[in-house]
């Protein structure tokens, strides 16, 4: 049945028809406050109510790629922290294993076989694990290159990966391939020792 509105121009109800028009009207386009941004001021839109600078509330401070979780899933991927001393100690394994591995790389000569021969020369002990899985002697480890995914299929480079264990805390690590060689020092990474875990977990 149609609503019927009866009334003259000045009329009370006439006039609270038109105040209901203004209020409604003047309140279109408005965007209010849902739940999920209750305390942000009126109109405010989400994204605004999370910070002034656009950033969202899910980033770790200090995120590499500003993923959530970034950090917790990235952990493995972090050296430990090595004592002065034991950076000392390692700065000088590491000054004692860089021009071996220079020569070699020189020489067109980076595998594994080859660099690990070089280094046991300087009087290194190939390190060990016992039936536990657990180190038991030793303190160097050479091996082929991390495994990548190159055009669609798995690709082991060649050249060594090389892992010296100078204290607990303290690792020196380093590579020759063809296109360059490195070494470094750092602290053990926690799943994979003195060498850095390939990327994906």
């Amino acid at each position: 049945m149609p609503l019927s509105i009866s009334g003259r121009p000045g009329s009370p109800t006439m006039t609270g028809l038109a105040l209901v028009a203004v209020l409604c009207l003047g309140g279109c386009g408005e965007q209010r406050a849902t739940d999920s941004t209750a305390g942000a001021p009126t109109g405010t839109s989400r994204s605004a109510a999370a910070g002034a600078s656009g950033a969202s509330p899910y980033v770790e401070p200090g995120a590499g790629d500003g993923a959530p979780h970034y950090n917790e899933n990235n952990g493995y991927r972090r050296p430990g922290d090595m004592s002065p001393a034991s950076a000392t100690d390692a700065t000088r394994e590491a000054d004692r294993i860089r021009p071996v591995l220079k020569r070699l790389w020189e020489r067109k000569k980076w595998d594994p076989a080859t660099v690990r021969a070089a280094l046991l020369d300087l009087g290194y002990e190939e390190e060990r694990t016992g039936s536990n899985g657990k180190p038991n002697g030793g303190t160097l480890t050479v091996r082929a290159m991390n495994s990548r995914f190159t055009d669609g299929r798995e690709v082991t480079p060649e050249g060594a990966s090389v892992g010296l264990r100078v204290h607990a805390d303290a690792c020196v690590t380093a590579f020759v391939q063809k296109s360059n060689y490195e070494v470094t020092t750092n602290g053990p990474y926690p799943e994979t020792g003195c060498f850095e875990p390939p990327s994906g977990h």
